[in-house]
């Protein structure tokens, strides 16, 4: 039963006000996915003249109908690989989420190769080691849909074909966790891409089109000195009836997506584990209408927020029953459930304090006792700070909650919703701290503090020094502000953050009760096969 009653009015200017930035902002993000997708589908002329399917119509058909698709940091790599805003295609090159695929959840990592044929783009390998960690943390078959130009030699960086191991070392790791790992090559797969191939447990060719091989053509002319077609050299039927490397030969993009389904549904692995034999009860929606979402966080994360707001339009019933109310206030703690599923929450109305960090630690430990998960709604400008706080013990409290967090054996989900700054990130379970999944709305800022405050630290430092026998250079100091807010302002909206893939995505507001439900889903599902009550 909540003891918290809403107190939120969507006709007051403040509310207004913030869902229109929201608004704004969110539309901006879809504006730069559909230029993705716009891109990617510019080149379906040519792909019909050669019989193929465009990327995203493969994964259609991959996909079941109706089903959802979570789909993962559709902003990676974003001013990366163009800094100009609006020339900026994102997306890294890949295509990856969540789905459904023959009553099996998998996931789904697909090259986009209707832009730059494939070629990895900035943040692209990273994009795909996520997609690749999060099979192994919720124990998901993986499915990739491969066909790509590899790296880009003329953006060639050493550190990203070293760092590049580690996407042929997880596709070992998957399969001796005993996660199947299906593969459809529809186009190149060469060079050191070939591997990606090759370290598949399944793999379906399509007849003429499918090219697996360590060195092309050229390179083998130019090494060698023999001569060879790129057929004769990788390509399906060879690979086939020949060297045994393709276990199916599928005559077209579209037949393959279907052996590829056939396959995934005959590997017994769709069976959901059900914990009980009595089926939980339907759960009921929040009270609070899911719209009102929108107008909840400020422009100006220094405005104080009650994040309960929050909390009573995403769980069931908008119940929630707090955790030591009346003890380090600011840090809000409790219990609600979400689609059925237990779940702790911890979030922020207001700076960490030493008796909040203190409440929030005891309240990771008792979740994870209970087997319990944890969501991390954060909206904090870092850990109090000033004599009282260090004679109240707030970096020994701060570490406990740090320590908490970090060794918390239950599946823990972050959600930025507004400020995400200083050690409160941290403390918050943010990303550097491997939550099972992260996303932030498009309110989100991270820094390690808000740009005015950096501006007017490195001011008061630059004042001390000057003060020291010398005239303050009043007009040099504020320069010095100015050009320290304009770098922390640039680095810390989500364009920039999860450009970087500081979360697994920016999510619509509105959205965000149905992307938790489904996490929710995967990270119970995972423990139950664990624990070995599923397949």
């Amino acid at each position: 039963m909540t003891g918290f009653t809403s107190a939120l009015v969507t006709a007051s200017a403040p509310f207004v006000a913030a869902r229109e930035r929201m608004l704004e902002t969110l539309a901006r993000v879809r504006d730069l996915e559909q230029r993705t997708r716009d891109r990617s589908a510019a080149a379906g002329p040519r792909f019909a003249r050669r019989g193929q399917l465009l990327p995203r119509e493969r994964l259609a058909l991959l996909l079941d109908p109706g089903a959802p698709f979570l789909e993962f940091s559709t902003l990676a790599g974003y001013r990366l690989d163009d800094p100009d805003p609006d020339k900026s295609v994102p997306g890294g090159g890949v295509v990856a989420g969540i789905g459904q695929v023959s009553g099996t959840r998998c996931v789904v990592a697909v090259n986009d190769s209707g832009i730059d044929a494939g070629a990895l783009q900035p943040r692209g390998l990273d994009k795909q080691l996520r997609a690749q960690e999060i099979a192994l943390q919720n124990r998901l078959p993986y499915v990739q849909l491969v066909e790509s130009a590899g790296a880009n030699l003329l953006n060639y960086r050493v550190e990203e074909f070293v760092h590049g191991g580690n996407l042929f070392r997880n596709l070992a790791r998957l399969s001796a966790a005993e996660l199947p790992v299906v593969t459809v090559v529809h186009g190149s797969s060469t060079a050191g891409g070939a591997y990606q191939t090759g370290l598949s447990d399944y793999i379906v060719m399509v007849r003429g089109r499918s090219r697996a091989f360590l060195a092309g053509p050229p390179l083998l002319l130019a090494a060698t000195g023999e001569v060879a077609t790129e057929e004769e050299l990788g390509g399906a039927e060879m690979h086939t009836t020949v060297s045994g490397l393709g276990h199916y030969l599928a005559e077209d993009d579209r037949d393959a997506i279907r052996m590829a389904r056939e396959l995934v549904g005959k590997l017994g692995y769709g069976g959901m584990p059900q914990p009980t034999a009595v089926p939980p009860p339907a759960a009921p929606p929040p009270r609070h209408d899911a719209e009102e979402l929108l107008g909840i966080m400020p422009a100006d994360p220094r405005q104080p927020v009650d994040m309960r707001e929050v909390i009573v339009r995403l769980v069931d019933g908008s119940e929630f029953m707090e955790f030591a109310e009346g003890f380090g206030s600011a840090t809000v703690c409790g219990n609600a459930r979400l689609d059925g599923h237990p779940l702790g929450v911890i979030t922020n109305n207001g700076p960490i304090d030493a008796d909040g960090a203190a409440k929030a630690a005891r309240f990771i430990e008792s979740c994870c006792r209970a087997h319990i998960p944890i969501l991390y709604l954060q909206n904090t400008t870092g850990f109090l700070v000033g004599k009282a706080q260090e004679e109240a013990g707030i970096i020994r409290h701060g570490s406990a909650m740090i320590q908490a967090v970090t060794t918390a054996t239950v599946p823990q989900i972050t959600l930025y919703c507004g400020a995400s700054y200083g050690a409160g990130n941290y403390g918050m379970c943010g990303r550097g701290f491997h939550p099972r999944f992260c996303f932030s709305w498009p309110s989100a800022r991270t820094a390690v503090m808000g740009a005015e405050q950096a501006a007017r630290t490195m001011g008061n430092v630059m004042r001390a020094q000057a003060g020291r026998g010398r005239a303050v250079d009043e007009e040099q100091v504020q320069r010095l502000e100015r050009r320290i807010i304009e770098n922390f302002e640039r680095q810390t909206d989500v364009f920039a953050t999860s450009a970087h893939l500081l979360d697994d995505g920016v999510i619509d507001p509105r959205d965000t009760r149905a992307v938790l439900a489904l996490t929710l889903a995967v990270c119970r599902a995972a423990d139950a096969r664990s624990k070995g009550s599923a397949p």
